[in-house]
């Protein structure tokens, strides 16, 4: 089975210091022997913060507008284009500062629909001085999207705390955990934080070098078992942005649509495509706004099943379980024969 490559969105208003943090998050992969790429997006038509990366890290630049709008998408197609080429162990997508993350969210989920790859954390990072104050005018466009940015982080990165009083970054950490309960906040000054540690609480990625032989995935076929810890412990409403889930084995059509129909509130959107154990063709399912559409297709090329669940605050333990449950259901059992005596 080939491996499912996380990826990454650096997420932030103009000037908070992502560029910073882009750099150390490369050098922090490349230590540990990882193999990094990067998707830069700038505004205008020259990438100035791709001159300060390292020129050996491949990269894929979308200049010329936001990537959530004008060139959203481009995405999807520099994403999969920069994976066929590439093979990274691991990409980060910085966005321009004027970005929505949630519509970057969805491009980079369009491209786990033909690509092995899985949205792991969105990392913000907040300028503290600036967003101070913001918070004490309450007013602009830049202060209703730095709100979205912080809301949508499943870890924030707090920086500039130097520029601030200690009764000032109180205040910072009580309007960052009002916009966002779930996220965990990590202080900073000019990025320098615990890089692996921002990782995991961004949800996690390799913390130390892994062997050829693991980077080469889990054996074909071998579904991890329901009942193992991971999924038999009680479930938590992590924070996450996206989860992705690669079948190993087809369902059972009236299961999953009943499991689509009993999706969580919280799971606002989920797409993928899918193979039935009781019909030979695949579909292509849409959900949103508690609908649900099937539609049968004809996949071009080696095309995974695969499902994305997109949402705030939802458990994705819990639909990893159940996804694992209807797999495990519709695999047919050996019939046992009784011998004569």
């Amino acid at each position: 089975m080939e491996q499912v490559t996380p990826v990454y969105i650096l997420s932030g208003f103009l000037g908070s210091g992502k560029t910073t943090l882009l750099q150390r998050l490369l050098e922090h992969w490349k230590a540990l022997g990882e193999r990094p790429a990067v998707v830069m997006n700038e505004l205008g038509e020259v990438n100035l913060d791709g001159l300060l990366v390292e020129q050996s890290v491949p990269m894929a630049e979308l200049l010329g507008g936001c990537i959530c709008c004008s060139i959203r998408g481009d995405l999807s197609t520099e994403l999969a284009t920069l994976m066929k080429k590439e093979s990274p162990d691991v990409v980060i997508i910085e966005a321009t500062g004027a970005a929505n993350p949630l519509e970057i969210v969805d491009g980079v989920t369009e491209t786990s629909l033909y690509q092995k790859v899985e949205l792991k954390g969105l990392i913000t990072v907040v300028d503290a001085a600036h967003l101070l104050e913001l918070y004490r005018a309450q007013q602009g466009q830049t202060y209703r999207l730095m709100q979205e940015q912080i809301r949508c982080a499943s870890v924030l990165v707090m920086n500039k705390t130097d520029r601030i009083t200690e009764a000032e970054a109180l205040e910072i950490s009580a309007v960052l955990r009002k916009w966002n309960a779930y996220a965990p906040i990590m202080p900073a000054v000019r990025c320098e934080l615990p890089v692996a540690e921002l990782l995991s609480q961004a949800g996690g990625v390799i913390t130390e070098p892994r062997p050829a032989e693991a980077k080469a995935g889990l054996a074909a076929g071998e579904a991890e078992p329901v009942g193992s810890p991971e999924t038999s412990a009680h479930p938590t409403h992590d924070h996450v942005m996206a989860y992705t889930h690669y079948f190993k084995h087809a369902v059972d059509s009236h299961e999953f649509e009943q499991f689509v129909k009993e999706l969580p509130r919280d799971v606002y959107r989920a797409k993928g495509i899918v193979s039935f154990s009781d019909t030979s063709s695949r579909f292509l399912f849409q959900y949103a706004y508690r609908e649900s559409d099937f539609m049968k297709i004809t996949p071009q090329g080696e095309v995974p099943d695969v499902a994305v669940f997109i949402g705030e605050h939802f458990s994705s333990g819990e639909l990893r379980h159940r996804l694992l449950q209807l797999e495990m259901s519709a695999i047919p059992r050996p019939v046992k024969v009784r011998r004569g005596l």
